[in-house]
This record gives structure tokens, sequence and C-alpha cells, in this order.
């Protein structure tokens, strides 16, 4: 079956400019859409969903820069790849266009054939991305404490390694949720909850929610003042926390449940979290537990 052809949205306030573009990608089989100003630009976004945007950023009544700023905030929209176009080429403009999530910035006058390889590398990114992501979703890992992650998941206490069922006590409870309560940053906060065990990245969670990894990491950070790796690697170590104290399993398969693939680095994330390694930490909190465990079983 014939792939269909690329849709490709041209925003831009010049009518020279615009159709000169628009003639040259139609001529290389593209499916072509123009725009004349950032808000028109937005609508046919919205309405056709492109496999890529060019945008101009000086535009009269809404630039470049707030026509990407409202595109990625629409779920729909957010993952397209979007390429600057524009007669501006200061460093401070391609730094803000980065950080608002821009794949590219070409400055004018730029070729036909500069254009087309700026297209086509943001085009095959995307399509590895997707492949990728699609391919991990596929897997089924097979997580070392399966019995102990479903029951931590259904709220029920873990006995120890000799099968007993260990009091309802506090510290035996999985640990409540690390995360703020942030609306708008539930769904990264619920991805990072169900897969942290997983060896996820920043990567991983940008794809996961359609933002590019820069706006994501400056969204997360504006709003909590932490990175998106930052909340990951939180997370991984409240379940290091949870295990350690809750099971007799080494060190090493410990880690591997948390999604480390080398137990030297998350024993070395562990002791910049708590001061110990956590062999150590283990020790002086299971010895804690105990006392507990015998004060419940002697009331």
């Amino acid at each position: 079956m014939q792939e269909s052809p690329k849709k490709i949205l041209v925003i831009e306030d010049d009518n020279v400019t615009r159709n000169l573009y628009l003639m040259g990608l139609k001529a290389k089989g593209f499916d072509t859409i123009g725009a004349d100003n950032g808000l028109a630009g937005i609508q046919q976004a919205q309405e056709h969903i492109p496999d890529l945007v060019i945008c101009d950023i000086t535009m009269p009544d809404m630039d470049g820069y707030s026509v990407l700023n409202t595109l990625r905030q629409d779920p729909v929209t957010a993952i397209i790849p979007f390429i600057f176009m524009t007669g501006s080429s200061t460093k401070a403009d391609v730094r803000k266009a980065m950080e608002l999530g821009a794949d590219d910035y070409l400055t004018k006058p730029s070729t036909l054939d500069e254009l087309l390889r700026a297209i086509a590398i943001r085009l095959e990114k995307q399509a590895t991305l997707q492949y990728w992501w699609a391919m991990k979703l596929e897997k089924d890992p097979q997580l070392v404490f399966a019995d102990n992650t479903t029951a931590i998941a259904e709220g029920v206490s873990v006995g120890k390694a000799s099968g007993t069922e260990a009091p309802d006590t506090e510290i035996m409870m999985p640990p409540k949720s690390i995360f703020p309560y942030i609306p708008q940053l539930k769904e990264v906060f619920d991805f990072i909850e169900a897969h942290y065990h997983q060896g996820i990245t920043l990567c991983d969670v940008a794809v996961a929610v359609g933002y590019s990894p820069a706006y994501l990491t400056n969204r997360v950070a504006k709003q909590t003042g932490e990175t998106v790796n930052c909340w990951i690697v939180k997370r991984r170590m409240a379940g290091a926390r949870f295990l350690l104290q809750n099971n007799d399993q080494t060190v090493e398969k410990i880690a591997k449940a948390l999604g480390y693939q080398d137990v030297s680095h998350f024993s070395r994330q562990f002791r910049q979290h708590h001061g110990l390694p956590p062999q150590a930490w283990r020790k002086e909190h299971q010895l804690v537990s105990q006392k507990q465990v015998k004060l419940w079983q002697n009331c």
C-alpha cells in the first residue's frame, strides 16, 4: 500500500514567500497547507494535524513564538515537529526558540534544498521516535518483584521472606505519592508513577505526553523547581526505601526492579539522597521495623 504524502503547514505572513514555499514543497510531493498569520496557522494545525509545521517568527498580531507555545499546550498538536524560518539569527532568538520546544531554526534566505533537508531530518527523527516507542510498549518486562509490586499497587502490606503476613503498621505500608498535585502535570507524574521501574528517561516521558524534552524540562522546572529526571529518581528512591525495608532481596535485585542496569549507579544515587549506602540504611530501618512488629505482637 502506497504511503500518503506528508502534510506540511506553512505559516508565513508574506504572500510571495509563503507561496514559494508551498509551490516548492508541493512539487516535491508534499501535501501543503498555507496560513497567512499566526492565528490562522493554529486553526489550520488543529483542523488538519499536519506532519510538520514551518513558521515565520515576526508576524502581526501573533508572532511565531506564541504560535509554537499554543501548539505545544494542546496535546493534539504538541508533538508535531516545528521549524522556525526567519530573517533573525541572533543567539537570543535561537535560544528562545529552542526553550519553547522548536525542533529546528532556519534563517532567511534559505534555499529549497536546505528546507527539504531540515524537513527530512525532522520527519525521520519523528518516525524513529514513534517506532521506538511502539516497540517499547510491545515489550512486557518481567519485574523481579512482580508479586510485591502487585501488592504495593493494591495497598496490601508485604510479608518478610518467611512468608508470614506482616502487621498493618505504617512502616509496612507503601509510601504515599511523592508528587505534588498540579493538574497541568498530572499526565507527566502519572506516566512516571506507572513506568519508573522500567528504566525510563526524560525522552520517554516527553514522547508519552507529547512534548519535546526541552519544553517539558522547562515546564516542569518552572512549576515544581525540579527537573523530570529528578522526579524519576525521587520516585525510584521512594520505591527503594520500601523494598529495602520490607523484604530481604539483595540490593542488586532491588536495583534491577527499580529500573537500574548498574547496581553501583543505584547505590551512588541512594547514598546521595539518604547519606548511607542501601545495605547500611536497610539494617538501620529494618531494625526499627522489627521493634514495631514485636510491640504489635505484644499488644
